[in-house]
């Protein structure tokens, strides 16, 4: 027969521990049993935890509800203030990474160990047919159960802490974009697709570096014909198959600067656009988008992401094989044209700063992060221009001390 040894005892196949909790009610206290833990170490864990918390008056009763089941309550109950795809994405990766492994655990019986190991299964085949998952994903796994548990410390009183707080994750790999298209590579690419009715969309793309949902939502009022500029008030994302307008992913709106040449292309369109409303008549559905389909319908995401790579394919893999280019362009993703805009200016010495206003970065530190290898290349001569600046040779004579320095020389102190 088991015997209890310091609160802790294994009933079965799991462990338990006891501990004494005065109730509020009656000033007595009464012994209160807590089982289901998978060792004896995360019983006695459990254990020091609710010790603790009893001491404080913050021992919280455990319940029976599953990881599941919070969770699953927790995003409905979250729904209005996140928006529908970021809710959506929430129940897909609960779904595919959480349940499976540790859904039918009791919530309470959850230890950073627990997400410890999770992580870890995650990272070594939680992929698709047991292939290796990213750590960004398990990165979003972990920030959704750091935030789901953190609420039920707070708000809802079944945790007395939370567990993911103290879970280790596997090690960080380097992160960052390394390798984008030429200059050269990119003209040849928008040339590629100059004769397509949404050329103006990858060449909007391309020289302001925003997202393809901000580009999908976009409206004509939103164009600074005079600026001349465009004003980025929202986003385009897709819930559940269907086409769903909100904020931007930072929630802020922005106003990005346009050259001559993206203008031209944007009038270009405009009259594209007026043609195709004249041939249609009645039919055409006046929404103000600035890309959309024949009918003046709002253009669904996946169909600038699906031409993208048919042109791509199209140029590299052309049916005869004897037209395949010498020099084929790197394969790339929509995306990718946001990473050349951005490394293109930091390559020009854009301050890193505007260039995060630009993207649409909350924090220059994301832009400092991901494109860290474009800095490093762009301040690998910055020593030598110091250096140029600073050793000016001084060829004037004494009489000269104590005159104004010339404009633009560095005086050492």
């Amino acid at each position: 027969m088991a015997k209890l040894k310091d609160g802790v005892m294994k009933r079965g196949k799991t462990w338990s521990y006891v501990i004494r909790v005065v109730d509020p009610a009656t000033g007595l206290s009464k012994p209160k049993w807590v089982g289901g833990f998978a060792t004896e170490d995360d019983a006695k864990e459990a254990r020091d935890e609710a010790r603790r918390a009893a001491r404080r008056g913050e021992y919280v009763d455990r319940k029976a509800i599953t990881v599941t089941e919070y969770l699953g309550d927790w995003i409905d109950a979250h729904t209005i203030e996140i928006k529908p795809k970021t809710a959506d994405t929430y129940r897909y990766l609960v779904r595919q990474y959480v349940d499976p492994h540790i859904g039918k655990m009791r919530l309470q019986a959850v230890r950073p160990t627990t997400l410890t190991s999770l992580y870890i299964k995650l990272m070594n085949g939680g992929g698709k047919n047991g292939s290796k998952l990213s750590r960004a994903t398990v990165d979003y796994v972990h920030a959704i159960l750091r935030k789901a548990f953190n609420d039920a410390v707070r708000f809802e009183q079944l945790l007395s802490t939370n567990p993911a707080e103290r879970a280790k994750r596997p090690r960080r790999e380097a992160r960052g974009i390394t390798e984008v298209w030429t200059a050269d590579q990119l003209r040849l690419f928008l040339g590629l697709v100059s004769s397509h009715r949404l050329a103006a969309f990858y060449r909007l793309a391309a020289y302001t570096g925003a997202r393809r949902g901000e580009l999908l939502n976009l409206r004509w009022a939103d164009v600074d014909w005079k600026a001349p500029a465009v004003r980025i008030r929202g986003s385009v994302g897709v819930v559940a198959g269907e086409r769903v307008e909100g904020s931007t992913k930072g929630g802020r709106e922005r106003v990005v600067s346009l050259d001559a040449g993206t203008i031209d292309a944007l009038k270009a369109h405009r009259k594209l656009q007026a043609a195709d409303q004249l041939v249609v008549g009645e039919a055409w559905t006046d929404t103000g988008h600035i890309f959309t389909t024949g009918l003046g319908q709002p253009i669904y995401p996946d169909t600038v992401t699906q031409l993208f790579g048919k042109v791509l394919r199209a140029y590299n893999e052309p049916e005869d094989p004897a037209d395949r280019p010498a020099k084929p362009l790197p394969h790339a993703r929509l995306h990718d044209l946001r990473h050349v805009h951005a490394t293109m200016l930091l390559l020009a010495g854009v301050p890193v700063h505007v260039v995060a206003e630009r993207l649409g970065h909350a924090d220059p530190s994301i832009t400092l992060r991901v494109y860290a290898h474009v800095i490093r290349k762009n301040a690998a001569g910055v020593a030598d221009i110091f250096a140029t600046a600073a050793d000016v040779e001084d060829t004037g004579s004494d009489d000269d001390e104590g005159d104004e320095p010339e404009a633009g020389v560095l005086v050492p102190c």
